[in-house]
């Protein structure tokens, strides 16, 4: 099953059982996975639909730092519940040795001998860890391997 339908499912069953909070987030999923659809004119697969729900777990994880500096505690929890029902539809993350290893393979391959080189390795590794791993924590990880010792 795709994840495009898995999402549709969860969205009827939470219709069914009347969980609002749960239903109005999948909502906001399903309106933002349909406007690139119809903005693109495509259909989009399984990595596509999981960069978006990346896309909005970032956005819920900004919107729960600020509302934490400011004070506002109540709208904190509401982006948190949020994030808590958009992370169900993300793969199981890599540990941090897998991600080491990806990096050092990519490394190897782009044959990358400094700094410079940061953006062929990162083109290597994108797609492999897309949705599977923090970027900035790959980000940073290349940026070690690459940097001068």
């Amino acid at each position: 099953m795709s994840l495009k339908v898995q999402i549709s499912e969860d969205m009827k069953a939470a219709m069914r059982a009347k969980e609002t909070g749960k239903l109005n987030t999948i909502r906001l999923l399903m309106a933002e996975i349909k406007r690139k659809e119809v903005d693109e004119r495509i259909e989009l697969d399984d990595a596509q639909t999981i960069a978006i729900v990346e896309k909005m777990i970032k956005q819920r994880k900004d919107s729960i730092t600020q509302f934490e500096a400011g004070g506002r505690a109540d709208l904190a929890d509401i982006e948190k519940a949020e994030l808590a029902v958009l992370s169900a539809y993300m793969p199981a993350g890599l540990s941090d040795e897998e991600i080491a290893a990806e990096v050092a393979a990519a490394v190897a391959a782009s044959g990358a001998a400094g700094p410079q080189d940061m953006g062929k390795v990162m083109a290597i590794v994108k797609p492999k860890l897309a949705g599977r791993a923090d970027m900035t924590v790959v980000s940073a990880l290349v940026k070690k391997a690459l940097s001068p010792a």
